[in-house]
């Protein structure tokens, strides 16, 4: 697996990561030893930075990957893991929640540091605390050592700028909004990131399912004539005897300007199949044709967290 720089934290991730959200059950009911064996699949296949969380499964992804990683040398992978979002309702950005969360964390992960940490999901609350209060304290975790890389993740790009208008992280983490439907990522804030050598953690290529031949859940929430293009584009890719999730994947994980890519299951098949398609030349001319099929709706989103953040 080729690797990256994030930025100028030092550190090289792979193009494609693992994502540890559905070993917390997040999507569906999974099997513990399809939780173990998606971990280890990931990390013999080079998808060695894991990203977790301790919303994803209320602390149960970062316990089934803590155990997951036992026996594996602590140099041969990279964790990142959150902190701020715990439910679907509870946020708690405090100085005083920061050392708490990331002492959890490192206990479950069974680490003594992480090599990234990022504030969770900053949109639902208003940002002023967040550049006044929870990056100073987590800044001083990584004086301390217990962290290699501070940033931060949400979905509107208002909220990414805001922030940043206050604070220099070393990293931050967008999803759904570098895919073949949405490139708001690269069009509205990588420029600013390059210029200050911030590194680009991107997640999130399928968009929720909405790019991949599974059936789309209820709970997406885009527009319909983004699902109907979906679709559309879907059976172009069928029609070629492709999975739009190659392309999808592909297509995320080329650009050079991104660090990394960020995908998640608990389904080892699934892993093997991401590493496979990746060694794959992308078919230029479906993916020029897919793209055309998502123009009427490209960068066409929704809004997540607080009005005023959007």
């Amino acid at each position: 697996m080729n690797t990256r720089p994030l930025g100028k934290t030092g550190l090289h991730l792979p193009v494609l990561s693992f994502g540890a959200s559905s070993l917390g059950q997040e999507f569906r009911p999974v099997q513990l030893d399809d939780a173990l064996s998606s971990v280890h699949t990931a990390l013999d296949l080079g998808l060695t930075f894991l990203d977790t969380s301790p919303f994803y499964g209320r602390g149960m992804s970062e316990v089934l990957l803590g155990i997951a990683l036992r026996g594996r040398p602590r140099d041969s992978y990279q964790l990142c893991t959150k902190l701020g979002r715990y439910s679907l309702t509870h946020f708690d950005f405090s100085a005083k929640r920061v050392e708490e969360s990331v002492h959890v964390s490192l206990h479950r992960l069974g680490t003594d540091h992480l090599d990234v940490l990022l504030l969770h999901d900053v949109e639902f609350v208003p940002l002023q605390q967040i550049w006044e209060e929870t990056l100073p304290a987590a800044m001083k975790l990584k004086a301390e050592g217990k962290i290699r890389a501070v940033g931060f993740s949400c979905y509107p790009m208002k909220s990414f700028h805001t922030v940043l208008d206050h604070f220099d992280v070393d990293c931050i983490l967008s999803y759904n909004q570098y895919t073949l439907q949405n490139t708001r990522l690269a069009d509205d804030l990588i420029p600013r990131l390059k210029q200050n050598q911030t590194g680009v953690i991107n997640a999130g290529p399928f968009s929720a399912r909405l790019l991949t031949q599974a059936a789309l859940p209820e709970w997406l929430k885009e527009p319909e004539e983004v699902k109907a293009a979906a679709r559309q584009a879907a059976a172009l890719c069928a029609a070629e005897n492709i999975d739009i999730a190659q392309l999808a994947i592909q297509f995320s994980c080329e650009n050079p300007d991104i660090t990394t890519t960020v995908a998640g299951s608990a389904n080892p098949n699934n892993i093997r199949k991401w590493a496979e398609w990746l060694e794959k030349p992308i078919p230029r001319d479906l993916l020029q044709a897919v793209l055309k099929t998502f123009a009427p709706v490209h960068n066409i989103g929704h809004q997540e967290g607080l009005p005023e953040n959007n």
